[in-house]
């Protein structure tokens, strides 16, 4: 039986907060000096995705390619700068996965392609399914695997809810229900409607919602700019918070009465116990962007479900993960991105085929130091 490494940050990063801002800054910097791989050779296209809204993108096939990647990234980004994002495809691509990653709805060049704000998955579900039908086109295999961190990994558990829903027992596309594969997620965005409230209220969640904000307006003035006319920039200014960037800009497009209502029709947490494809799910305890309350009811909810994997640790904070040197040298990885790196074995042990370890000592994780939850240990 096959057990995952515990995973164990360097001792100064053993806080949510610095974890995350840590990662985040000093990956920017030096994530390509950690990686052997080179870039695959993307080719960019723009799909279509759910309600003809052009969805712009990078794909690669390598040779012989057993699986599709589809991924995209959080609540602010672009393809050219996620450089968590390119990682991955780095990493997916030398293990013979084709890759599909893409801007989703508002950001990098797909902004500049179509006015269309965001829905929080309520539509990107869909883009993720008709990006797989159009990537099958292009020569990329089944199964595909949605996958995404943040609210990127929110959207991607809204792919499987879409797939399921356009596909069903028939075809979608030319995709039937056998071409999907399932998920994986790095700390997805679960239940908006709690986690703001509790950013909103500690000092350092008060810092961190800032700087989404000022990254959500520039998006904001990017579609301005780009399409004269179709947001009210007095609606831009206005916009000072990631609450109010969703009442000024988003929910009257989408026909909510208020961002309780948005929130909560477009929360992940209601979807894990409907969720019929294999998916692994990387969750750490102290995340700071999001509300604790919400750790008990994910594992129940995974408890529940044979279908969905967690992980869930102790320490890795918000989409960080950097490992100890020891903790690499223990799970054997070239490099610190201790979670890219279980979702690479996780699809790489077949998981996907072997069920219903329901126990810790079935899963073997006896000694598994700060491993709180490691859900249907992979043969």
């Amino acid at each position: 039986m096959k057990c995952y490494c515990a995973y164990n940050p360097p001792q100064f990063l053993q806080n949510g907060v610095a974890m995350t801002v840590y990662a985040a800054l000093w990956g920017s910097r030096y994530w390509e000096s950690t990686t052997q791989y080179p870039q695959p050779p993307y080719q960019k296209t723009v799909f279509t995705g759910g309600q003809g809204v052009p969805i712009f993108g990078w794909v690669a096939v390598p040779q012989n390619a057993h699986g599709t990647i589809v991924a995209t990234y959080g609540i602010t980004g672009e393809l050219d700068t996620e450089w968590s994002l390119q990682l991955l495809g780095r990493k997916a691509y030398a293990q013979g996965y084709a890759v599909v990653l893409f801007d989703w709805r508002a950001h990098g060049k797909t902004a500049e392609l179509s006015p269309t704000l965001t829905s929080d998955g309520l539509y990107e579900g869909e883009d993720f399914v008709r990006i797989a039908a159009a990537a099958a086109q292009m020569g990329c295999p089944s199964k595909f695997w949605f996958m995404g961190f943040s609210l990127g990994g929110q959207l991607a558990l809204w792919g499987l809810k879409a797939a399921a829903d356009l596909i069903g027992d028939n075809e979608f596309l030319g995709l039937k229900d056998s071409d999907i594969g399932g998920s994986a997620v790095i700390c997805p965005s679960l239940d908006s409607l709690r986690s703001l409230s509790y950013l909103s209220k500690r000092p350092l969640g008060k810092y961190l919602e800032a700087a989404i904000t000022r990254n959500l307006k520039k998006l904001a003035w990017r579609i301005h700019d780009a399409h004269p006319g179709t947001i009210d920039p007095e609606a831009i200014k206005r916009a000072n918070s990631i609450w109010a960037f969703d009442e000024e800009l988003v929910i009257n497009r989408l026909g909510f009465p208020s961002v309780p209502a948005y929130y909560i029709a477009s929360s992940a947490l209601q979807l894990l116990p409907q969720i019929s494809k294999p998916t692994l799910i990387i969750y750490a305890v102290d995340d700071p962007l999001f509300h604790p309350a919400i750790i008990p009811e994910m594992q129940d909810a995974c408890e529940s479900n044979p279908m969905l994997d967690l992980l869930l640790t102790r320490y890795g904070g918000h989409v960080g993960y950097l490992s100890s040197r020891e903790c690499q040298r223990q799970a054997q990885d070239l490099d610190p991105w201790w979670a890219w790196n279980r979702i690479l074995q996780w699809l790489g042990d077949g998981g996907w085929e072997t069920r219903g370890f329901r126990s810790r000592e079935e899963w073997g994780l006896g000694g598994m130091g700060n491993m709180l939850i490691q859900s249907n240990e992979l043969k």
